[in-house]
């Protein structure tokens, strides 16, 4: 559930109180009384910010009774501005004494609240704080909803911000940019009618929906981002009003309908940014999404898959290993080799100096056996303790899965968490000094992060390096729906820094041996589309495997609504040809074992 802060509102004496409203603002600037379109204005900011303003009007349309608490109210006459808001969320801090359909007269202080600080580049929180509220009467209707659909939510996502106050001065323009209309609703009472469901229901109480469904889909039914220009502005997040103690959140995958009509006051948090509090939740229509299951590699295929398994420790329980093992066995066919993402050390993340994750793969292997897989063998590098990120005390590293039935690993001694691996002519071909080995861990480009692991594999006869990676992750980029626009993305630094040292890697091993086969892959926290993806590839030293698929398959990750990849495979030009596939057998659903979809790979080296 979304939090607001929750600082106890300072106390006022009674002839205090009475004196700071006789001070407060009544009327606008026209001389009429002051209204809720008033304090909103026509910009993202309040022209009333940190004034006191007293009994504006308004009927109450949403109580929250967890969290932030407060409720919403609207005016239902209205200005007749299309930048004006006419709702508003008043803060209250304990629960609200107030009832939807009260029409009621706020005093208090207007402010702009930020999730994060006004510092995190979220947008501000138009409220009222502090407040006195009189309840004038009861059992009004609420004003009428405004509809978003696929007509009224307008193409373009935001404007472009200026410099450091990014678009918060810029007068609203609902009817060019999504991001403007979802503001000129703040607070207000919307409504959103058979929408389908772009990402799915969590632990949090809350999906997202699509109102523009046929904006970029995918092939399970939701929201494809394909370009840092195509931000789908027909997402928005549903929560509930009501408590999770009270009534359960349905539960929704991709390719659902919330069928029916969810109406509630449209309000803004650091979560996803604009989301619709339902007042009324419509009901979950079942759109039939089953998960994924790929083809058995073929005998003279090798099968290469990668797997970002979310922290992966000896506490997580049974179920999780056995689920895990289940989509290895099933949904990826038993692949020969298996890149593992975000495997933490034995003791997971207890913080205690173990680095050591024998126990963590050995239950997953186990577990791969008793799904009726084969007997796995594997291969890793304890990282540093607190070297390589990830979640304190976890010790994350990529590790290698083989079937030794029907691949070999090559061991070449020597590698440890600072020693590179180097790239070595034996025979004709290029081969590993250190096998398993780190690429280039020394370079400032993977600190406090996981740091590629290369393996040297031989198939029917031939050589197969492959490179497991896990890059930075995207944690401090500024969001979609933040106030500067467009969003800067300052984790890509590093990213870039980290493919330019695996493609010069794999230039390393081309200068050896031209036609050798590679293959890179793993969690690269970045877009197919982005620059990190131009830096791995530059020089045609490797080709990115997703575009061998039709668009609406290209998903790895559902954020906020938006399917998108994350993970990533690519080759050396020596492999040709081959079959791709991403198996989407997690990201889609609500019961997910993982929050990433595996991939895999088949090739004839």
């Amino acid at each position: 559930m979304t939090t607001r802060h929750t600082a106890a509102l300072g106390a006022l004496t009674v002839a205090a109180l009475t004196s700071t409203l006789l001070a407060s603002p009544a009327f606008a600037a026209d001389g009429e009384p002051l209204r809720i379109h008033d304090v909103q204005g026509s910009t993202r900011l309040s022209p009333l910010d940190g004034e006191q303003v007293r009994e504006v009007p308004g009927i109450v349309t949403g109580v929250r009774t967890y969290g932030s608490r407060g409720f919403w109210f609207q005016d239902p006459e209205g200005d007749g501005s299309s930048a004006t808001s006419e709702g508003m969320f008043v803060f209250t801090g304990s629960a609200p004494q107030v009832q939807t359909g009260d029409d009621v007269l706020v005093s208090g202080t207007v402010g702009e609240y930020y999730y994060g600080g006004r510092d995190g580049g979220n947008q501000s929180v138009t409220q009222i704080s502090g407040p006195e509220v009189t309840v004038v009467s009861s059992g009004n209707a609420v004003p009428a909803p405004r509809t978003l659909d696929a007509r009224t939510v307008p193409a373009a996502y935001a404007p472009r911000g200026d410099g450091a106050e990014g678009i918060e001065g810029l007068e609203l323009h609902p009817s060019r940019y999504a991001l403007d209309l979802y503001e000129s609703l703040e607070g207000s009472n919307v409504r959103v009618r058979n929408a389908r469901v772009a990402g799915p229901s969590t632990q949090y109480a809350e999906m997202w929906v699509t109102v523009k469904p046929r904006q970029n889909p995918t092939a399970g039914g939701g929201t494809r981002y394909g370009g840092y220009d195509e931000q789908n502005p027909g997402r928005i997040k549903v929560e509930s009003l009501t408590p999770l103690s009270e009534e359960p959140f349905p539960v929704a995958k991709v390719g659902d309908t919330l069928y029916g009509t969810t109406e509630g006051p449209l309000d803004y948090d650091q979560f996803g940014g604009y989301y619709l509090a339902a007042r009324e939740l419509g009901s979950v229509d079942d759109g039939d999404l089953e998960r994924e299951r790929t083809r058995e590699q073929r005998r003279r295929e090798l099968a290469v898959a990668t797997y970002n398994v979310e922290n992966l420790d000896p506490g997580d329980a049974q179920a999780k290993f056995d689920r895990l093992a289940e989509g290895l066995v099933r949904g990826l066919a038993s692949p020969d080799v298996v890149a593992l993402e975000e495997i933490q050390d034995n003791t997971g993340p207890e913080d205690d100096g173990v680095v050591a994750a024998d126990e963590t793969v050995g239950r997953l292997i186990d577990a791969v056996v008793a799904a009726g897989g084969p007997r796995y063998d594997w291969r890793g590098i304890d990282p540093e303790d607190k070297q390589d990120g990830g979640q304190p005390g976890g010790n994350i590293r990529n590790v290698f899965l083989f079937n030794p039935e029907r691949v070999d690993f090559v061991d070449r001694a020597g590698g440890d968490a600072t020693t590179a691996t180097d790239v070595v002519r034996r025979r004709g071909r290029a081969t590993l000094s250190l096998s398993p080995g780190r690429v280039d861990p020394a370079d400032s480009a993977w600190e406090d992060s996981r740091k590629p692991l290369a393996g040297e594999f031989r198939f029917r006869g031939r050589t197969v390096l492959v490179v497991a990676n896990h890059f930075a992750s995207k944690g401090g980029d500024q969001s979609l729906h933040g106030r500067f626009q467009p969003p800067a993305r300052a984790s890509e630094e590093q990213r870039l820094l980290q493919a330019r040292t695996v493609n010069a890697f794999v230039k390393d091993v081309l200068a050896v041996q031209r036609k050798a086969d590679v293959v890179v892959l793993g969690d690269v926290n970045d877009f197919e589309f982005s620059r990190t993806a131009e830096r791995l590839t530059a020089g045609g030293v490797l080709r990115s495997a997703v575009y061998s698929l039709p668009e609406c398959e290209r998903y790895t990750y559902v954020y906020e609504g938006n399917s998108q990849v994350l993970d990533q495979t690519l080759v050396s030009p020596g492999i040709r040809r081959f079959d791709y596939d991403i198996v989407h057998t997690n990201a889609e659903f609500a019961d997910q074992v993982s929050d990433h979809d595996p991939q895999v790979l088949r090739f004839r080296p």
